[in-house]
């Protein structure tokens, strides 16, 4: 997703983050909430995400609940 400018631009004024904070905080719990409630509020950014990664689109929303502490029920 990162690698299209629009979808990469979009995130990052959303988010608020910068390139370097996103790099340098990715393995930070709420920053990845944050990217994949963005992906969650974008299907045609969560679908091509989960292409990408070869992962059901389904599969980030459960993963974007687990890291938020939420129970998830599709």
């Amino acid at each position: 997703m990162l690698a299209d400018d629009d979808h990469a631009e979009r995130l990052l004024d959303l988010t608020g983050l910068s390139p370097d904070d996103l790099r340098a905080r990715l393995g930070e719990g709420g920053v990845q909430v944050a990217v994949l409630d963005f992906l969650a509020a974008h299907e045609r950014d969560l679908v091509a995400c989960a292409a990408a990664l070869g992962v059901e689109p389904m599969a980030l929303v459960q993963a974007r609940a687990a890291l938020a502490g939420e129970g998830f029920e599709p």
